[in-house]
């Protein structure tokens, strides 16, 4: 037998699966084709395997979610609340997290409302952002509700991101809606990212307003 068939006949050197491999490519289906493109049988054509391989690896659809979840959110740089000041931390992680997902945009509606108990990388991300805002004096009660103020903003400004560069053109429109036409010739005469600029401009008046309103007295 040649050395070539041997290698056919034998054991491979590697696993064809792992957890790793099946995320990835799970994350590959949903951040292309939607949420609704993640099925095993799909995911397993992908992987080159038959679907029932994958229960060897993973029990459900929601697993493989959270599975999803954790690798996504390992993008995402709360290391600032180490390194910055409460205001400059929590825009550089917000800008972090909303550059995330404006790579992931399918995945939006589902890790929005996914729970975290079962994704430590989250919950870490989480527990981060709240110990910086204690450590600030801002009120325990109002924290959360910060704390998804922000992620409210963060993901529909992710999804912005995929807005139409004519999305505010008004056409025919124009002798009716004078302002707002001029406003946005204006805004494009800047040459700035109206997706990017908008999101800064929000973020910051966010941010300022939700810590003066927060701290204790």
């Amino acid at each position: 037998m040649s050395e070539q068939a041997q290698r056919r006949a034998g054991r491979p050197r590697k696993a064809v699966l792992n957890k790793d491999r099946i995320t990835e490519h799970a994350l590959s289906l949903v951040s292309t084709d939607g949420y609704e493109a993640l099925t095993m049988s799909r995911l397993a054509k992908s992987l080159g395997v038959a679907a029932s391989a994958l229960y060897n690896h993973v029990s459900s659809k929601h697993d493989l979610l959270q599975w999803i979840q954790e690798l996504v959110m390992a993008e995402i740089d709360a290391t600032v609340f180490d390194t910055l000041d409460i205001e400059q931390a929590l825009v550089q992680w917000a800008t972090s997290y909303r550059d995330t997902f404006a790579r992931h945009i399918p995945l939006i509606p589902v890790i929005a409302v996914l729970p975290v108990a079962d994704s430590p990388r989250t919950l870490n991300m989480y527990e981060r952002v709240a110990e910086a805002l204690r450590d600030y004096g801002m009120d325990d009660e109002v924290i959360i509700p910060s704390i998804v103020a922000l992620e409210s903003f963060i993901f529909g400004s992710a999804m912005d991101t995929a807005a139409p560069h004519d999305i505010f053109e008004t056409k025919d429109h124009k002798d009716a809606t004078p302002n707002f036409t001029q406003a946005v010739a204006d805004q494009r005469a800047t040459g700035r990212n109206t997706s990017d600029d908008s999101f800064q401009r929000g973020l910051r008046a966010m941010v300022s307003g939700l810590l003066a309103a927060g701290s204790a007295a």
